[in-house]
């Protein structure tokens, strides 16, 4: 028996080979993965970073007369003091407001205001916070006696958040100097993109490798600037209206941001400016956060979709569905997908997707 002149063993045996061959394949391709495993949100965050500054990188290099390397370099720096200096005011800021707060403690000189009378007449919380907060005032040491279990359970995950945050900012420095490479190796890295894009969508790959470049620099323009200016401007409010700790409700209010719970964040900073504030202060304060929080209504239409050429709403559900299933990365990741596969679809509909052929 022949199948197109080849003999039955012959095509047996080349059967085996090929499967042989995709076997092997398949297993190098797996070992390859587990020894990246450790450094693959890396390569990831840098590789996103490098997507995202490469504009300003581009002038940059213009700039200093197109010197790759030392553009890069100071792209690098530039990144580095963004993320190093406010991680190091607030790391000071926390430590000294610890410091003191123990030292006050130990010496027994930790007052607490009694609450305002009008605590008491808030609906469902106002009763109990009243208590807690009147036992506080009178008798700290009483009053952590009662909450000691409640504390026992919260200084662990406290620790434990602490030692998250000192991971996510290592992990940050290296990205950043991941991006730092790429950027100064930035076009060997584009021959390679193209290539990578020319090889899985054929003629169309130019279009998706920029819906992929815009889409990053969409999503970090879109919900991370966004983020970025609320906070900065709840930031401004916290230290105005004097609220304790200002510098770490900032950046909680950041994260929250960047999750689209901002909003939340707000709303026991109000409670306590009502609390220990005249109603004038209190009433500023609150319409000053109603104006934050109400900023990204107006900032995202603005921002979120620039740039790409497919609707914003694909974009901002790709990027929250993405970090509902992979955390901050999958803002990203999500984005891309969801893009490439509504252009996809559409290409695929008009009937003039054609995918690279293999032989």
């Amino acid at each position: 028996m022949t199948f197109d002149g080849i003999s039955g063993k012959e095509y047996v045996r080349r059967a085996v080979e090929v499967s042989i061959h995709v076997a092997l394949l398949g297993l190098l391709s797996a070992a390859c993965l587990l020894i990246l495993r450790p450094f693959i949100p890396l390569i990831a965050w840098g590789i996103i970073i490098a997507i995202a500054v490469y504009p300003a990188y581009r002038r940059v290099q213009d700039l200093l007369g197109g010197r790759s390397r030392l553009a890069a370099v100071a792209c690098t720096m530039f990144l580095f003091a963004v993320l190093l200096v406010p991680v190091a005011l607030l790391a000071g800021s926390l430590v000294e407001g610890i410091q003191s707060l123990a030292a006050r403690l130990k010496e027994g000189t930790l007052l607490i205001p009694p609450p305002p009378p009008r605590i008491g007449t808030w609906p469902v919380i106002g009763s109990p916070l009243k208590e807690t907060w009147e036992l506080a005032s009178k008798n700290l040491a009483s009053a952590l006696q009662t909450f000691a279990p409640q504390i026992k359970v919260i200084i662990p995950q406290l620790f434990l958040a602490s030692a998250g945050v000192g991971l996510a900012v290592l992990q940050w420095i290296l990205s950043v100097i991941v991006a730092g490479v790429l950027l100064a190796n930035s076009a060997i890295c584009g021959k390679t993109a193209h290539s990578l894009a020319e090889r899985l969508f054929g003629d169309k790959g130019p279009e998706f490798e920029e819906l992929a470049g815009a889409t990053v620099r969409s999503v970090t323009n879109g919900i991370i600037g966004v983020a970025l200016i609320q906070s900065l401007f709840a930031a401004l409010g916290f230290l105005a209206a004097g609220l304790p700790g200002a510098g770490l409700w900032g950046i909680v209010f950041l994260v929250a941001a960047v999750l689209q719970l901002g909003g939340l964040v707000l709303i026991p900073a109000v409670i306590y400016m009502f609390a220990i504030a005249s109603i004038t202060k209190a009433m500023i304060f609150l319409a000053w956060c109603v104006m934050v929080g109400l900023m990204d209504n107006v900032l995202k239409p603005l921002l979120l979709g620039r740039g790409v050429a497919v609707p914003t709403a694909v974009v901002f559900l790709g990027a929250i569905g993405g970090f509902m299933a992979m955390g901050i990365i999958g803002l990203f990741v999500g984005a891309i997908a969801l893009s490439v596969g509504y252009k996809l679809l559409l290409a695929w509909l008009e009937g003039t997707i054609e995918i690279a052929s293999q032989s």
